[in-house]
Formats: structure tokens, sequence, C-alpha cells
């Protein structure tokens, strides 16, 4: 593929600009939420769909290849489009290579193990896109938030110091570091919606029937701790932010805008894996000519059936 086609660096502008390894300074206050990156949202809509293309083909050959893995990991406030986004930029890729899984309340087994452990028994094989609704990051964020609920982890008491925080953003860069290392893509992407748009978003789902199964009071009280939301974010991307796993803060007020990094980061990290589809070997191909000899030969009469055909066909006369 030559240069001017490759679609990283036709949409390296909506990627760039949104991307934090962890190199430089980060302030979320200084991110829009709604950024449109020079776009209309037809003009995004076209985009969309042509990474989506360019999805589904990049999938079959991860798949066949099976080499490598992609871990694509969405987090973001209720209402900030995390659902709605994995619909929209993975609509019509093969279901066979791709799961996704949605990571709430843990239950009381999952608490009988360390933070990470159901993550990691998940995470995506080689071959495979991994999808992550909310993730591990959740056990920096709203246990952060909501103390009580480390309380119920059962970590002993020894281990629960002031420290905690800062090892947890450690050990997971470690695990992060580890899973790069044996060839898995991970893409962190935080949706970052205004408190503005998000009152919108939860009017709308008051006003659609369909819609209001996805509200809860408990929404409105997390709502209310916003900016200490905010500020955990902040000091995720800071502390696990790094060039082998990097965070995407997206800019998520206009869903169609979000799409389009979220799909735009996707496809150019799988561009840079120059995926191919596996080549046969010299044996493999003496095989398949005589499978190609067998098959083209099925159906076709010997000379014995041939002589009986004729014995068999009606005489003239």
């Amino acid at each position: 593929m030559s240069k001017k086609s490759s679609p990283a660096a036709e949409l390296k502008s909506f990627v760039a600009p949104f991307r934090f390894d962890g190199s430089g300074k980060f302030h979320l206050k200084s991110q829009k939420t709604n950024e449109k990156g020079g776009l209309d949202k037809e003009t995004a809509e076209k985009i969309v769909e042509a990474n989506r293309k360019r999805l589904i083909d990049f999938q079959e050959r991860l798949y066949a290849q099976d080499r490598w893995s992609l871990l694509v990991i969405l987090q973001g406030m209720d209402a900030s489009g995390k659902d709605s986004a994995i619909k929209n930029i993975f609509e019509g890729v093969n279901p066979q290579g791709c799961e996704v899984h949605s990571f709430k309340q843990p239950t009381s087994h999952e608490l009988d193990h360390d933070f990470m452990w159901r993550s990691l028994i998940v995470m995506p094989q080689r071959g495979r896109i991994g999808i992550f609704n909310r993730s591990y990051y959740e056990e920096c964020l709203v246990t952060r938030v909501h103390p009580e609920i480390l309380e119920k982890e059962q970590i002993p008491k020894r281990l629960m110091t002031k420290h905690i925080w800062q090892e947890r953003f450690e050990d997971i860069s470690a695990i992060e570091r580890y899973l790069t290392r044996n060839g898995t893509i991970i893409l962190k992407f935080f949706l970052n919606i205004s408190k503005k748009e998000q009152r919108e978003r939860f009017l709308d789902r008051l006003d659609q029937p369909s819609k209001n199964w996805k509200f809860s009071m408990n929404d409105i009280a997390e709502r209310a701790l916003w900016p200490r939301y905010m500020a955990m974010y902040q000091e995720i991307v800071r502390h696990t932010s790094t060039s082998a796993a990097p965070w995407y803060v997206v800019p998520a007020d206009h869903k169609w805008f979000a799409r389009v990094v979220i799909g735009s980061a996707i496809v150019s990290a799988l561009e840079n894996l120059d995926l191919q589809f596996p080549r046969a070997d010299k044996e493999s191909l003496q095989e398949f000519k005589q499978v190609r000899k067998a098959l083209e030969s099925e159906g076709k009469p010997g000379r014995k059936e041939a002589a009986q055909s004729a014995d068999q066909a009606p005489k003239r006369g």
C-alpha cells in the first residue's frame, strides 16, 4: 500500500491531536468536548463508513494471520456514547473474531480475586479483537470515588495504604507492557463528554420509552460527583499513558465525531501491523493440485461407466 493511499496518513489529523503517550503534560480542562475536527456530520459519516469497510478487511487478515490481537478499551461517564460507538464502529465485523465484555459491579466470586483477574481471563486471543465496555480502570476510578467499595475487595489491611492508587497505576502499566510485548495492541479511549451534554442525553432517555431502561436514579447521584470523576480521569491518563498503550481523549459531545476518532485510531493501528493472509508453502500447493484434480474429476464417468451409459441409451431404428 502506497503512502498516498495509506489510511493512517489520511486519518492522522483525527487521531494525533487526541493521543497521549505520557511524553508530555496533560490537563483534562484543556481538552474540548465539542471538537468537530473541521467536519460536518455528513462528511464524518462518510469517514466512519470508509473506516468500517477497512476494519472489516483488517479483521479478516488479523484472524487469518493469527499472530496479533487487539484490545479496545472504552471508558467514559454514563451517556458518553460507549454502547453506540461499539454498535456503529464494529457493524459488519465478523462476530467470530470479535468479543465485547462489559464490566459492571463485581460479583462475590470476582471479589475473591485480585482486581485485574476478571479482565485478564477474557483478554482477546491471537487473531481476535476484544472490546471492553468499561474495564479494569474502574478500579482506579469508581473505587477511588467511592472508597467504601475498596473495603469489599477483601484486601489485607496492611496493604491498603495511601500508596494503593499509585501501586495500581504501576501494576496496570506493567500488565499492559507485558501484553503488548506478547502481541496485544492496546487502544484506550476516554469519551470526554461535557456535563451539559450528558444532561441533554439523560433527558432524551426519559423522553423516549425505548430508552427508559437505561436510566436510574443512581445516574443522578454519580452526576453530582462529576468534578471528582474528572479529577480521577485526569490522574488515570497522566499515570497510565505510555507509548505502548496510549490514551485517546475523545471529544464526545458529538457522537459522529467521536466515532471518527475511535474508528480512525483503530484502523491506523491495524494498518501498522502489515496484516497479510498466510501464504501456502510448496508442499501445500502440491497438495492443492491433487485436491483440485480430485474435485474436477468428481461426477465425470470413467471408460467403463461411459460404455454402460452408451449401451443403456435408447436405440433409434
